[in-house]
Formats: structure tokens, sequence, C-alpha cells
């Protein structure tokens, strides 16, 4: 079992940024991808953004992000970071963290093992 504990969320106005953290806990030792995905009111549940927790940490972006959200870890804290800059509106989710046990990075939630509770970003115009 892996726990995952997010924190970081926030209102914010538009062009403004956000840090979330997600720390896992727990056989964190079987974790080869984090991720963070989002959901709006009404929407289902979005990828945003992925990274390989080893093998140099490769990254991966939803288009809608790229260019403004970045991902990261440290693996010394089984901590996944991500850092949300000039935010806009549409922005506006509960974002999650997930981690999957498996070694490509995929997009669905259906690959991810565990998931977080949830933070409330919220950008207002």
């Amino acid at each position: 079992q892996v726990q995952l504990v997010e924190s970081g969320g926030g209102l914010v106005q538009a062009g403004g940024s956000l840090r979330l953290s997600c720390r896992a806990s727990g056989r964190s030792s079987s974790i080869y991808v984090m991720g963070w995905f989002r959901q709006a009111p009404g929407k289902d549940r979005e990828f945003a953004a992925a990274m390989h927790r080893w093998s140099g940490g490769n990254t991966y972006y939803t288009d809608s992000v790229k260019g403004r959200f970045t991902i990261s870890r440290d693996n010394a804290k089984n901590t996944v970071y991500l850092q949300m800059n000039s935010l806009k509106p549409e922005d506006t989710a509960v974002y999650y963290c997930a981690v999957s046990g498996r070694t490509n990075i995929e997009t669905t939630t259906s690959a991810y093992d565990y998931w977080g509770q949830g933070t409330q970003v919220t950008v207002s115009s």
C-alpha cells in the first residue's frame, strides 16, 4: 500500500503561481511513475503531468499546461511537486496526485494504482 498526501492548493489570481506537493509513504519503492491529474466541476478527471521517478526523470505534459507547469521530484523525500505558473481560470480544478508501478508514463486514470485525496486550485479572473 502507498499513501499519498497532497498540499499547496489555494486561491490565486490569473497569471499567478502555485506549487503543489505530494508526499508518498508506505511501499514507495514500488513507485515508478508519479503524476498529477485534475478534475474541474462537471468534467472527467484528466491527465496534467507525470514523470519517471528514476531513469533520468523523464517528464510528460498535456498540451494545455506545457510551458506553464513543471513537474519535479525529490526521491529522498518521496515527494513529487507541480509548479504551476501563468495560471488561467480554466486551470481551476481539484488536483490529484497519483502513482503507478508501471514503467511507462501513461495518461489514463486506470494506469495509476494509488491516489491522493485531492487539493483545490481556484484561479480567479
